[in-house]
């Protein structure tokens, strides 16, 4: 059965979805929204480069798209710097019977950790529809699931799991957020908005939790640690230029601490070209970037993963992953209880009609 679909957004993530859905053979575009009004109007195929016209224009009318009765939305609007706006639109579709699969929204990777401010309206848009909503992508998601469940599965004793993000984000276009978010280009003193208290946590501190509800054990505290490494150097990069005594490479975690010390780790080490922070970790092989989890115990397991193969640039390619995340999920989703749920509620094989 073809499912209907609304993509939600147009942007870095939201091009890569919008193509994904057009080209699946078991989903029907029947909505786009755009909020730039160069957009709106515009047919869908042209806003992700597909040459033939789907026939279904972009909108920025939201409760036109709720009313067409979707099966579900592809939801990867910028939400974290407008929740509350973000919450709104969301339910609407959960209350109208429409699913909501999610790149945004991160704090609900793993629900049971989410404030309640925005778990408990979303749970009760969802009773409300008999509705499903998921939110996922490659890191939060992926790298923080998937990736050591599947090392977990081969170890028959786990002593520490360390989950990793090490990636050049130089050739990322993307200063306005993700620049912003990490302090890049900024003084040292300078505190972004990502690492004020609590706010790591609340983004990976859900993914902690999550291997520790499943590992079973009870974790003593979260906490947060950070530095920052400041370039002697000019460095210019598509990213943005790095001025000289300003931050060109962030390394942080957030640790679950078990027995006075920290046994389930997330940790990011981000920087503008391969020349900052040289003596922090590296992928391996000379690549550009890599998620990895390495458990500690027996017999011990390291899984690096690469996202972009054959010249494709590294964060692009994490950008379409994090937008196939959501649209493999699309099937299983329609198929799960009603609620929020996770990666623990829903199959592992997420995969049918991508070869073709």
């Amino acid at each position: 059965m073809t499912l209907r679909v609304v993509q939600f957004s147009t942007g870095n993530v939201g091009r890569h979805s919008l193509r994904a859905v057009i080209e699946h053979p078991g989903l029907e575009l029947v909505g786009v929204h755009a909020s730039a009004p160069t957009k709106v109007g515009r047919d869908a195929a042209e806003l992700c480069g597909i040459d033939q016209p789907t026939g279904v224009l972009a909108t920025d009318d939201v409760a036109a798209l709720v009313a067409l009765g979707a099966d579900c939305v592809v939801y990867t609007s910028q939400a974290e710097s407008r929740p509350h706006e973000a919450l709104a639109e969301v339910t609407a579709f959960l209350e109208a019977g429409t699913d909501v699969v999610g790149t945004s929204l991160v704090w609900l990777v793993y629900p049971p950790h989410a404030d309640a401010w925005l778990r408990d309206p979303i749970e009760a848009a969802c009773a409300r529809g008999g509705t499903t909503m998921y939110v996922s992508g490659i890191d939060p998601g992926f790298s923080g699931d998937v990736l050591p469940f599947a090392a977990l599965g081969l170890t028959t004793r786990a002593d520490h799991v360390l989950v990793q993000e090490i990636c050049d984000y130089g050739s990322y276009d993307d200063a306005e957020f993700t620049g912003v978010s990490f302090g890049f280009g900024m003084p040292p003193e300078h505190t972004p908005m990502l690492f004020l208290p609590g706010v790591t946590s609340s983004i990976w501190g859900g993914l902690v939790h999550l291997l520790a509800d499943e590992l079973g054990v009870e974790l003593d505290e979260i906490r947060e640690r950070r530095e920052t490494w400041v370039t002697p150097e000019p460095i210019d990069c598509t990213m943005m230029r790095v001025e000289p005594g300003t931050v060109a490479a962030v390394r942080f975690a957030v640790e679950g601490v078990v027995g006075g010390e920290p046994r389930i780790v997330m940790e990011h080490v981000n920087r503008l070209t391969e020349v900052a922070a040289p003596h922090w970790p590296v992928p391996p092989e000379g690549r550009p970037g890599v998620h990895r989890v390495v458990v500690t115990g027996e017999p011990g397991v390291e899984i690096n993963a690469h996202v972009g193969l054959d010249g494709r640039d590294h964060n692009d390619a994490g950008v379409v992953a994090t937008a196939a995340r959501a649209v493999n999920a699309i099937e299983a989703v329609r198929a799960a209880e009603p609620g929020l749920v996770s990666a623990r509620d829903l199959p592992i094989s997420q995969v049918r009609g991508l070869m073709r």
